[in-house]
């Protein structure tokens, strides 16, 4: 592999904004029939990086070569398709309000030479075979906002391996396939799925640029990794003979001591401050338990057993058709419970998807941390910004936001301070039960055990239930597990059990048969 040509080689690559240098005399080459991994912190100049190749920004300096050949830089917008690249983008690219057909064939729809003979019905029909072949079953005339997270990351990412298979013959086994984040919406088998597509492409002699956050999957799927440290390569080095220790050293300049969450034993005489019975959706079936004072309580299961609709019933975010909460000995009908009722009872969520869900980009990150705040600020009908102000400079300076600077645009912050100010917004109101979905999700390495920290810190005044599919998350800041599978708690998991492996192991063989019966889990509740 090391022997290979190059596909790609960049040079001495640069790009400020502000002032601010993103990249910096930045030199990287991806080879021939290999999967290259791009890591760093939020932040590093990946994702710039990724935006001259598709020609959205303009480098400031730099050269770029595509099998061997001076490519002129900038970038014009499209031209990145004649060099045989493709991406998917870490907001995946998608337009919501158009359907899915609209989306997978958006290049074809926009170009005037297809406008006169594009046929809806057919494009239909060959979406459907699309999907087919790579084992989709997805609906292509529902609107992209109808579907799950899961199939719209396939979406985008069928809609490029489209894309390599459409270029021009001469390119054929020539391409690069860029992928930032690809995985973050995915379950374990579609993870599978695409790392089958990506060492097909790899084995044709074609090559991915293969971005995440995730170092297991990132030493599993490529050949060789280059680290991005404040703009900066920090190394380039083979997968095979670096340890995920030396990778954090690379990511973050230093090694990252290990964290060790609160220990608290189930039944170990902690108040419950919050008791969930017979929690029922869509998805669940009477689902009950408790939660203690000081602890973190985590959620999981297989995808579809339905773990992560408990944070949303309990807020009042999805409907529940049957259900009580007591928080601090106060009856809530689930069912009735609404986000501003459940924010009356202290009860604040943290939702998994930022940008739909959790926040408004294009306002600034202080009008988005104060947003559950502003009662406070108005003194008559005036509402005061320069206390606003001050009050959102503070909370990004002691949860570290960077930069702190409550006037920047909250989507221009990278992903890990996106939700570092997301912690900030809800810990200031003091919530007796933290709801948190997935809260690293996106989140680079020296990002998430900040968030891990906040998360242990808050715990003293703070129960925490935390819904996440990460198992070694789940394993470094929770005290207990519950396991769902089929819609009901099998079983919980705490002290020498709550490992990694026991996690997967308990939810795979809970999905074949549940573990327990809905009386035994009333006894586990009982017990806990």
């Amino acid at each position: 592999m090391i022997d290979a040509p190059a596909l790609l080689e960049i040079r001495g690559l640069t790009k400020a904004f502000g002032g601010a240098l993103a990249l910096d005399g930045v030199d990287l080459t991806v080879l021939s029939g290999e999967v290259h991994g791009l890591l760093g912190e939020n932040g590093s100049g990946k994702s710039t990086l990724i935006k001259i190749l598709a020609g959205y920004h303009d480098p400031d300096a730099g050269t770029l070569s595509v099998r061997g050949e001076p490519v002129d830089l900038p970038l014009a917008p499209g031209v990145y398709r004649h060099l045989g690249f493709e991406f998917v983008h870490q907001d995946l690219g998608l337009v919501s309000s158009l359907s899915v057909v609209e989306n997978l064939f958006m290049a074809e729809i926009a170009d005037p030479k297809n406008s006169a003979f594009f046929s809806w019905r057919q494009a239909t029909r060959q979406a459907r075979r699309i999907f087919e072949r790579y084992g989709q079953s997805i609906e292509p005339r529902a609107l992209i906002e109808e579907i799950r997270p899961v199939e719209r990351a396939m979406v985008a990412i069928i809609r490029a391996l489209e894309g390599l298979s459409s270029v021009d013959e001469s390119l054929r086994g020539h391409t690069l396939l860029v992928l930032d984040e690809p995985t973050v919406f995915l379950p374990r088998h579609e993870v599978n799925l695409l790392f089958d597509f990506i060492r097909n492409i790899a084995d044709s002699g074609s090559s991915v640029l293969f971005v995440s956050h995730d170092l297991d999957e990132v030493q599993r799927i490529t050949d060789r990794i280059t680290v991005l440290r404040d703009g900066r390569v920090a190394g380039t080095v083979v997968t095979r003979e670096t340890s995920p220790r030396e990778l954090v050293r690379l990511i973050i300049g230093r090694d990252l001591a290990d964290f060790a969450g609160a220990d608290l034993a189930p039944g170990s005489g902690q108040r419950v401050v919050m008791r969930v019975r017979n929690l029922t959706t869509q998805w669940l079936n009477d689902v009950s338990f408790d939660l203690h004072e000081g602890e973190v309580l985590g959620l999981t299961g297989l995808v579809g057993s339905g773990f992560e609709d408990v944070p949303y019933a309990i807020y009042g975010a999805i409907p529940a058709s049957g259900g009580t909460a007591t928080v601090d000995g106060e009856d809530l009908n689930i069912p009735a419970i609404t986000p501003s009722r459940a924010l009356e009872h202290r009860i604040a969520l943290v939702p998994g998807d930022r940008p739909r869900n959790g926040s408004v980009a294009t306002l600034s990150a202080g009008d988005n941390i104060n947003m559950p705040v502003l009662h406070r600020y108005f003194r008559g009908m005036r509402l005061v910004r320069r206390e606003l102000n001050r009050n959102a400079a503070q909370l990004m300076e002691e949860f570290d936001v960077r930069p702190p600077r409550p006037d920047f645009e909250y989507g221009s912050f990278s992903g890990g301070n996106q939700q570092k100010a997301m912690m900030a917004k809800w810990h200031q109101v003091e919530p007796r039960v933290l709801l948190l979905h997935e809260p690293t999700q996106g989140v680079d390495v020296g990002a998430r055990q900040q968030i891990f920290n906040i998360i242990s810190a808050a715990s003293s005044k703070t129960a925490t239930i935390c819904a996440s599919s990460d198992y070694e998350q789940l394993t470094a800041i929770c005290n207990r597990v519950a396991v769902i599978a089929q819609g009901r708690i099998a079983g919980f998991l705490s002290g020498d059990e709550l490992t990694k492996e026991h996690i997967a192991d308990f939810c795979l063989r809970s999905s074949i048969s549940p573990t327990v019966t809905p009386a035994e889990s009333d006894n586990a509740v009982a017990a806990s």
